[in-house]
Order: C-alpha cells, then sequence, then structure tokens
C-alpha cells in the first residue's frame, strides 16, 4: 500500500470517528419527567379533569367587569411590548431558516494601474462576477439554531399569554376592591346618618334628665369618628380607578361599575388535575420553552468542537476591455471544497459550551421551580376561599348579635336606668368593625376564586 492510500485511510477513518463522535450533539430533546403529582396541591386529590380555567373569561366575570378586562386586552402596555417581543423572535425564526441556504454576493471591480513600461500590458482590469458559500449542516448545527429559535418563538407567545392572565387578575381584583371600597363608603355613610339621630336622641334625653351632657358630647364625637374615615376611603376609590385605567390603557378617570353585593361568589370550584398545569399555565409552557432553547444552544455549542464543511463557489466575466467584456472566453467559474477543524482557538469553544451548559441547567431549575410555585398559589387560592367562606358564615351571626345588641342598649338607655351611653357606643362600634369585616370577607371569596383561576392558567383562551 502506497503512501498515498495510507494517507486516505486514516483521512477516512478520522472523518468517520469525528462523525459519530458528534453523532451526540443530534441527540433529540425529550420531555421531562412532569413535577406534578398527586399532593401538588395539597390536601386537594381530584380525579375529575373539569378544570375552574376551561372557563373563558367572559363566562366568569360579569358584563362591567368583562368590558374593562376586553379594553385592557386591546390597550394595555405591557400586553404591546410583549407583541413587540414575538414579533422580534419571529424575525430570528425566520432568519434560521435561511441560514440553510447558500449566501450569494455580486461584485463588480474596475482596477487602473500605472505602468512605467506600457508594452507590460493593459492598466486596466474589468471584474464582474458573483460569490456563494454554503455550509453543510453535518453536525446539526443550523438546524439546532433553528430549533432553538423556535423555542424563543414559542417562549415568547407564551410569555404574552402569561401577561394576559395576570393582567386579568389585576384587573378583577382592583374591580372588586374599588367595589368593597364603594361598599365600606356606603356604610359609613348610613353610619353617619345613624350617628346623627344618636345625638338628636342624646339632646333630647339629657333634656328629660336621662342622660348627662357627657353622653351627648360623646354620641357627637361617635358621629365624628366615622366621618373623619370617610376621606381615606374616597381616596381609596380615586386610586383604585386610576389602578384601573392605567392596566386599561385609559386616561385616569371614572369607572363604571356595579355594587359588590351584586357580584355572584362561585360554590363550587374544580381544579382538575395537577397535569393539566402545563396545557393550561402559560409561565409553564414558557419556562419549558425556555429549557428546550437552552438545550439546543448547547448542542449549538458542541458543534463547534467539530469541523464544518463549506463549499464556495465564484463564477463571472473578466477582460482588460469594455468592448468584448462578455465574450464566452473570458467567463470564469470555480468550485472550492473545505474542511475546517478547530484545535486552538483560546478557550473559546470550551467556555461557550461550558456556559451554555450551566445556562441550560439554571433554565431546567427554574422549569421545576415554575412548577412547585403554581402548586402553591393553587393551594393558597384554595385555602383563602375557604377561609373566607368560613369567616363570612360566622361574620353573619355576629353582625346579626351586635345588631340586637345595640337595639337592646338603645332601649334600656331611653327606657329605664340599667345602662348608660357608653354601651352603647360599645355596641355601635363593635357593630360598624363587623359590618366592614363582612365587606372584607366578601372581598376574600371574590379575590380567591381570581387567584384560583389565575393559578389554575385561565384567562388567556
Amino acid at each position: 500500500m502506497n503512501r498515498h492510500k495510507i494517507i486516505g485511510l486514516l483521512l477516512f477513518v478520522t472523518i468517520i470517528s469525528l462523525f459519530f463522535q458528534g453523532c451526540k450533539t443530534t441527540q433529540k430533546y425529550k420531555e421531562l419527567q412532569r413535577i406534578a403529582c398527586d399532593s401538588l396541591y395539597r390536601d386537594v386529590y381530584s380525579q375529575d379533569t373539569l378544570n375552574l380555567s376551561s372557563l373563558s373569561w367572559r363566562q366568569l366575570f360579569s358584563p362591567k367587569l368583562q368590558a374593562l378586562i376586553e379594553e385592557g386586552i386591546n390597550n394595555n402596555f405591557d400586553l404591546k411590548i410583549a407583541q413587540a417581543r414575538i414579533d422580534a423572535a419571529k424575525a430570528n425564526f425566520k432568519q434560521s431558516q435561511l441560514a440553510f441556504l447558500p449566501s450569494l454576493n455580486a461584485n463588480a471591480a474596475a482596477n487602473f494601474q500605472h505602468f512605467s513600461d506600457m508594452q507590460n500590458g493593459n492598466p486596466q482590469i474589468y471584474q464582474l462576477y458573483a460569490n456563494a458559500a454554503w455550509e453543510l449542516d453535518i453536525w446539526g448545527k443550523l438546524r439546532s439554531a433553528k430549533r432553538a429559535e423556535l423555542a424563543a418563538l414559542l417562549q415568547s407567545e407564551a410569555y404574552k399569554r402569561y401577561v394576559q392572565t395576570q393582567l386579568i387578575s389585576e384587573i378583577a381584583s382592583a374591580y372588586y376592591l374599588l367595589e368593597s371600597c364603594d361598599a365600606q363608603l356606603d356604610l359609613t355613610m348610613k353610619t353617619i346618618e345613624n350617628r346623627k339621630e344618636d345625638v338628636t336622641a342624646m339632646q333630647l334625653l339629657k333634656e328629660s334628665d336621662v342622660v348627662t351632657g357627657a353622653a351627648v358630647v360623646q354620641s357627637e364625637a361617635n358621629q365624628y369618628s366615622a366621618e373623619v374615615t370617610l376621606p381615606d376611603i374616597r381616596q381609596s376609590i380615586r386610586e383604585m380607578e386610576n389602578t384601573i385605567c392605567l392596566l386599561i390603557g385609559r386616561n385616569p378617570g371614572t369607572i363604571d361599575r356595579d355594587s359588590l353585593s351584586q357580584e355572584t361568589i362561585l360554590t363550587a370550584l374544580p381544579t382538575g388535575v395537577p397535569s393539566q398545569l402545563l396545557a393550561n399555565r402559560p409561565d409553564i409552557q414558557e419556562a419549558e420553552y425556555q429549557l428546550r432553547n437552552a438545550f439546543e444552544l448547547t448542542r449549538v455549542a458542541r458543534a463547534y468542537f467539530y469541523p464544518s464543511l463549506t463549499i464556495t463557489a465564484q463564477a463571472g466575466y473578466y477582460n482588460n476591455a469594455l468592448s468584448d467584456f462578455f465574450n464566452p472566453g473570458n467567463f470564469l467559474a470555480n468550485i472550492i471544497g473545505g474542511l475546517t477543524q478547530p484545535i486552538f482557538n483560546n478557550g473559546i469553544n470550551k467556555q461557550r459550551l461550558a456556559v451554555a451548559k450551566a445556562q441550560q441547567e439554571e433554565c431546567l431549575q427554574n422549569y421545576k421551580k415554575t412548577w412547585l410555585a403554581a402548586g402553591q398559589e393553587v393551594s393558597n387560592a384554595l385555602y383563602k376561599y375557604q377561609a373566607g367562606r368560613e369567616k363570612a358564615n360566622v361574620r353573619a351571626k355576629e353582625i346579626a348579635s351586635l345588631q340586637k345588641s345595640v337595639e337592646y342598649t338603645q332601649a334600656l338607655l331611653r327606657y329605664t336606668s340599667n345602662t348608660n351611653y357608653t354601651d352603647v357606643l360599645t355596641s355601635e362600634q363593635s357593630l360598624l368593625s363587623a359590618q366592614l369585616s363582612g365587606i372584607n370577607d366578601r372581598l376574600q371569596q371574590l379575590q380567591a376564586i381570581v387567584s384560583l383561576y389565575t393559578s389554575l392558567g385561565g384567562g388567556w383562551r
């Protein structure tokens, strides 16, 4: 066997070994085993696939709230930013698809040279030619880059869905909070009217020597203690209106709304099974697409260790005179194939791969964390709703008892001498506090429903 055959055989064996080593870079992404399990929601074990998130937000909320949500989806600035990210990701993905095609450049040149001896040749050369270069995707580097950009595109779309679910949650929560402020204002105004009547009654009782002047001034102070809360409540109303206006992309102004008492509180809150979270929650989808992107970029980084095969071609015309420039005899064409194997690159390839692996591991841990956070949110929302419901039932009994207490102490003060105004004052203050807490209990239930709806992945359909 001569030397040329030996060299050719060694070159063939080297290329084959590199090919099999490079097959590692063509391994496909495998979906991770889901983090979801029966206990992800904590103390909730359901095999029913019916899920609250399957409802459209148009089915869940009242008409006036629906109008605000629709306005927010059309005008919210965060959603517009998310759409801009999608447009950028689409451009990147489109470019990654075009990377499989050869590049093509056209060139035209005219060179003029000065010779001391004109007999050495013509001093000018005219050239018109095109260059093309094509890299063969042997190790899947371009395919991995395309899949990475596709994952980035899907991630940006999932991010937009996540922004929309959060927007709906924020608008609904703020809307219910605004209604609760209205309810507090109405209750306070009614309380002030009742306490004005108390002041009048105390003045009449003083004239009849039933109570002293201390009871009169106490009743006036009791009225003022309710009136002094009005500015804070009105400020809260204005702030919540402005917050909603910002969310829906509107200048600050009034918000059309219903009353808190008109809102329907759902009694059945199906959660489905934890495995449905991947299909429903955009943030989990976003985290998985981010992991896919990092996986593909790791493959791209590994491919830099293997040789790249490029084919370059050139074709065109050249001549010393323009008169017969396009003469077939002046046509020039060539094709060159090249194999480039990196040997020493200042550690850049190793650094690129190490960074890609670290980023992939970071995305993996973030993916797992997102699953657990989703389970935590569902569990918290369920317990918050249950706690609000239990409090509302007990609160109703408390308010009923306090109302009777106020009536009894007022009657005792007017018709007997077995009590004084301090007892009436204590009863009225306790009643107002319980009624305000009752409003908060109802608000808690409504906001818990919104939280559960969002944590299960509802709002983007």
